[in-house]
């Protein structure tokens, strides 16, 4: 199965799980999404184990896929560290930014100019996500780069859904535009600014995001 099919089968799942399809504590039977979906049992396995690593689900002893809810003020807190990371990152980045680093920000970006063109919003998350991790590396610190990619994965399905809420994409965008210009200029004060705003979300984008949840 490829790549980009076994994303798809990934996300779908996610989605049904946060728009409560899939309830708290529901268990997920291989055999019945596998039936659902149209594909054999081993990458619903493989979907599974990946929604396990991030905690949407918990695969328990003679149990099974158990969906979990982190609850609001989990995704919030996790948000709120994931803001300082990316800062750091950013400021790391605008003091030893060379130039394959510009040039990977400068290709991603690219990427994300395209996909928020188009208004595809699923599209555009994964471009964001390379141009973030196109950050991170810029950063030259292995240990903050490790502790980004692995609390973005975390947030992935909410970093993706708020993507949806009316006008983020071209906000999003926007805020890369200054973010890339921060960092191509050396300014790292001005890159954490950007990057600790950027990735946080609070009031009425965390409002945004939990109403957005509830809706689907």
């Amino acid at each position: 199965m490829s790549e980009n099919v076994g994303r798809w089968l990934r996300d779908e799942i996610e989605n049904a799980i946060l728009s409560y399809e899939f309830a708290p504590g529901e268990r997920l039977d291989e055999t019945v999404l596998a039936n659902r979906f149209g594909v054999s049992r081993t990458p619903v396995r493989e979907a599974l184990m990946q929604l396990d690593a991030i905690g949407l689900i918990e695969i328990r002893p003679r149990r099974g896929a158990i969906v979990i809810d982190p609850g609001p003020h989990r995704i919030y807190e996790m948000f709120e560290v994931m803001a300082e990371l990316e800062g750091l990152a950013g400021s790391l980045a605008a003091r030893r930014l060379d130039k394959a680093s510009r040039e990977a920000i400068t290709a991603t970006h690219s990427c994300c100019e395209q996909s928020a063109g188009a208004g595809d919003s699923d599209a555009y998350y994964y471009d964001n996500e390379e141009f973030h991790k196109a950050i991170y590396a810029a950063s030259r610190s292995d240990f903050l780069q490790e502790q980004c990619v692995q609390l973005h994965r975390r947030l992935r399905p909410y970093r993706r859904l708020q993507l949806r809420v009316r006008n983020r994409l071209s906000t999003s965008f926007s805020e890369h535009c200054a973010i890339v210009d921060a960092i191509f200029a050396g300014n790292g004060d001005e890159a954490r600014r950007l990057l600790r705003t950027h990735v946080g979300i609070q009031g009425e984008r965390f409002s945004d995001l939990v109403a957005s949840m509830a809706s689907r």
